[in-house]
């Protein structure tokens, strides 16, 4: 097949003890899944789910043992960490069961929704989409993917984020409001879910700025942690 323009070569990310690679399709966030989050950002108990989305392009893949660098991002003045559990689908599928939905994932990684948060805070005033707040260029760096078969034990693991080694989030898995099988449900719901969809499943208390020259580093037990700095 030809086209008329350049195509864009497949995004994918690394993958923990393989040298295969994970072609990324979508990629679907959820809001305010931690409750102690939610009510750091003006929410209460267990609202429905809401979600957003990033381009599969907004990606910075950062393989296992390296830091990745992620430019401060223009048109912001309150740049934002926000570390999250993020769900590899290997299959897909419409209107799937809450007891069928974990088999669809493949694996599991460390990401970062990188967030313009002052360009959020405008958006949300004046009922305006998140995009230009939460879909900019390298605004989802995440880690090596490890395969679900060798996490069993992910929904009680401690997620946690370090800024220039000082502890800024931190909580489990299991504190999660909707689960990874609960948020699959309701996302097959409102679109077919396709293999290479990436889910990133809501981050705890503790969101904060940082600036140019700031390390992070983004921790989930038996995952490869993500480690970045702001360029």
């Amino acid at each position: 097949m030809s086209y008329v323009v350049a195509a864009p070569a497949q995004v994918s990310l690394p993958v923990t003890g393989s040298a295969g690679r994970f072609p990324v399709h979508r990629i679907y966030c959820v809001g305010r899944n931690y409750a102690a989050h939610a009510q750091e950002m003006g929410g209460s108990g267990r609202e429905a789910p809401f979600f957003f989305m990033k381009p599969a392009d907004a990606v910075v893949p950062v393989p296992a043992g390296e830091t990745g660098q992620v430019p401060y991002p223009t048109l912001t003045s309150d740049y934002h960490h926000e570390v999250e559990l993020v769900v590899a689908l290997g299959t897909g599928g419409t209107n799937i069961a809450v007891d069928d939905a974990l088999r669809h994932v493949w694996g599991y990684a460390v990401g970062l929704d990188m967030t313009r948060r002052d360009l959020q805070s405008q958006s949300k005033k004046t009922g305006r989409p998140w995009s230009i707040a939460k879909g900019f260029d390298a605004s989802a760096p995440i880690g090596a993917i490890t395969a679900a078969a060798q996490v069993p034990g992910i929904a009680r693991s401690t997620i946690a984020l370090q800024v220039n080694g000082a502890e800024r989030q931190k909580s489990t898995i299991a504190d999660m409001i909707w689960s990874t099988a609960e948020i699959i449900s309701h996302l097959s719901a409102a679109w077919e879910l396709q293999p290479g969809d990436l889910i990133f499943t809501g981050t705890p208390a503790g969101v904060a700025a940082v600036v140019r020259g700031d390390v992070l580093e983004g921790r989930i037990d038996a995952l490869a942690p993500l480690r970045i700095q702001i360029v």
